[in-house]
């Protein structure tokens, strides 16, 4: 994951001893240096202690954000001692960043509680918040409401942060590909693309009778044809693949490259069934698996705002997504279930995978036009899933986020599928159905739900549904 760039206040008040701001922005700068987080901060030439109190010192520190304006992911406001409460919201009010913004006030030591010692940051930064409340500026905390930048409780609030600020970042201005038309029997995936632009998403499409064109006008010794080759013969075992299959999506993996990079696209859905077999003759799923492996994320049966939310848990792991279905119940355990896709799945969540062919439509298509699906069982871990969606009917952005784990239960199936476990998931399942979300959720491998919940329910405005705090 690229470093980030944090934008520091250190807040500051005279009836407090300054020297407690000199040592906690000494403090603040080490923590974020050894978490590896870049700061820009007031250099103690320009103020005192390089903190802020007054209303000279507000815009002096306004002015040095909005020359790093650019660069800066995020905020970090610091509370040594009780701070100017004014004088934090003024700086950011001035500095116009619409970024994410972290409020942390340090402990006080019951042993030091006379003047000269003490720091009343308890009380400061609920007198920040308000004023932040005030000015209409969102913000984070910590878990704890005062904790030592040093304590591995704080660095690991910086952890959730940074990726709540990735994801914020990462929404702006996105630009998404869709390739092909929506399967007809696929309802589900329907999505307005007004919506997304007004979220700062832009949809391109392009009509695969533009994508099989394209194809034809490529060559079997064409360099990069023969480049995607090799990367798709080192990605999976292909054993038992016709050579004409693999060509094919070869030619249709550097067919989408183009576009993508032509569009300057984060990710993609394709309509890959049933025109792609009946007319081409493979299935997309291999190439989708690459990409999203690689960081491009890709989903299947056009679901745009699922590749949406694989997108998001990206943006926050750094690690690849993937778009399952809720698909089975797993025996009578009211908190496990079957996620299953036929499938399009990255590498990286496999214990082991292959490429085969795509057994259900195979009876319907032909076996040989059906080749090029990654089949295998999930690794055991942690997992985030996520489903965004339009709702149409109310114009709003929306989303469910929670936590839980894929399990190291066995089934036998066909595709890439695991057995998950999430805690209170039969409410999860009647939030899904009373509220027409999608049978589609994207998924990751980690723990981030926390910055899923910052970024789209706090910063992005949109309506959220935290699972993992509901089962709790």
């Amino acid at each position: 994951m690229s470093e980030l760039t944090l934008g520091v206040i250190i807040g500051n008040r005279g009836f407090f001893p300054d020297v407690l701001a000199r040592d906690g922005r000494e403090e603040i700068l080490r923590v974020l240096k050894e978490e590896g987080y870049r700061a820009v901060c007031l250099d103690t030439q320009e103020t005192k202690f390089g903190a802020v109190e007054t209303l000279a010192e507000a815009r002096r520190c306004a002015e040095l954000f909005r020359r790093h304006r650019d660069t800066l992911d995020g905020a970090l406001v610091s509370l040594p001692n009780f701070g100017d409460e004014r004088a934090v919201a003024n700086t950011l009010r001035w500095a116009d960043l619409d970024v994410p913004v972290l409020i942390q006030a340090f402990p006080d030591d019951p042993q030091k509680m006379l003047m000269g010692a003490r720091r009343d940051s308890f009380c400061g930064k609920i007198s920040a918040c308000n004023n932040l409340w005030q000015y209409g500026i969102r913000f984070t905390l910590t878990r704890e409401h005062t904790v030592a930048p040093s304590s591995r409780s704080f660095r690991s609030d910086l952890q959730m942060f940074a990726a709540t600020c990735r994801i914020v970042k990462g929404l702006k201005n996105a630009r998404v590909g869709v390739v092909g038309a929506r399967p007809a029997a696929f309802n589900t995936v329907r999505f307005s693309e007004k919506l997304l632009e007004r979220a700062g998403i832009t949809v391109e499409t392009l009509d695969l009778s533009e994508v099989f064109g394209r194809i034809q006008r490529l060559r079997d010794d064409d360099s990069e044809v023969k480049a995607k080759l090799d990367r798709i013969e080192n990605y999976v075992p292909t054993r038992g693949i016709p050579s004409a299959s693999l060509s094919k999506m070869a030619k249709f993996g550097v067919v989408v490259d183009r576009w993508m990079a032509e569009n300057e696209l984060v990710g993609t859905s394709v309509q890959c069934w049933t025109a792609m077999e009946e007319f081409f003759g493979v299935v997309p799923c291999t190439l989708m698996s690459m990409m999203s492996n690689n960081l491009l994320p890709s989903a299947c049966e056009t679901d745009m705002v699922g590749m949406i939310g694989m997108y998001v848990l990206q943006l926050a792991s750094g690690d690849p997504s993937a778009i399952v279905d809720w698909n089975n119940n797993y025996g009578d355990d009211p908190d496990k279930a079957v996620i299953f896709h036929c499938s399009n799945l990255p590498r990286h969540f496999f214990e082991d995978a292959r490429m085969d062919f795509q057994e259900i439509i195979a009876g319907s298509v032909g076996r040989e036009n059906t080749f090029g699906t990654i089949v295998g069982t999930l690794k055991s871990g942690p997992l985030t899933f996520c489903r965004v969606s339009t709702d149409d009917l109310h114009g709003r952005m929306r989303a469910y986020v929670g936590e839980g784990e894929i399990t190291s239960d066995k089934v036998k199936s066909f595709g890439g599928y695991g057995v998950v476990r999430i805690p209170g998931l039969q409410k999860l399942l009647q939030y899904v159905c009373r509220n027409g979300f999608e049978h589609h959720v994207a998924v990751n491998r980690s723990h981030y739900g926390n910055a899923v919940v910052e970024a789209l329910g706090n910063y992005k405005g949109w309506q959220l549904y935290n699972h993992s705090a509901d089962a709790r």
